[in-house]
């Protein structure tokens, strides 16, 4: 209880994307990691902007979403190794900057997976 106390914000998030997951099938799960990447890198890139607090955890968040999307495509999945290419990169892409974030990779970064969203529809 002491955590929801502490950052309201963060537990609210949580139990949306809980409930979201939830209520989803299979296929809309890609969907909503990519939104929450998309997210974490908007809370990320606000957190840069504003100079405090350092924005590893948004980053660490991101990170973590594209490593678990570059290991879950599935094996039968006619794009798997492009997919995976694709989400590892940008997980490594990201994790270059939990330690010395830059701004303009990240809007990339962002803007990779925005992309992606879109043309999935």
């Amino acid at each position: 209880m002491q955590m929801l106390a502490r950052n309201p914000a963060a537990a609210y998030r949580r139990v949306a994307l809980e409930a979201r997951v939830e209520a989803s099938g299979s296929a809309d799960l890609t969907r909503i990691c990519l939104e929450e990447a998309c997210a974490a890198l908007g809370q990320a890139l606000i957190a840069l902007d504003r100079a405090s607090p350092p924005p590893s955890e948004a980053l660490n968040r991101a990170q973590t979403i594209m490593l678990w999307l570059a290991q879950s495509v599935a094996s039968e999945h006619p794009l798997r190794d492009s997919l995976k290419a694709f989400y590892g990169g940008l997980a490594a892409q990201v994790g270059a900057n939990i330690l010395q974030p830059r701004a303009a990779e990240l809007e990339r970064i962002r803007s990779d997976i925005m992309d992606l969203l879109r043309a999935a529809g």
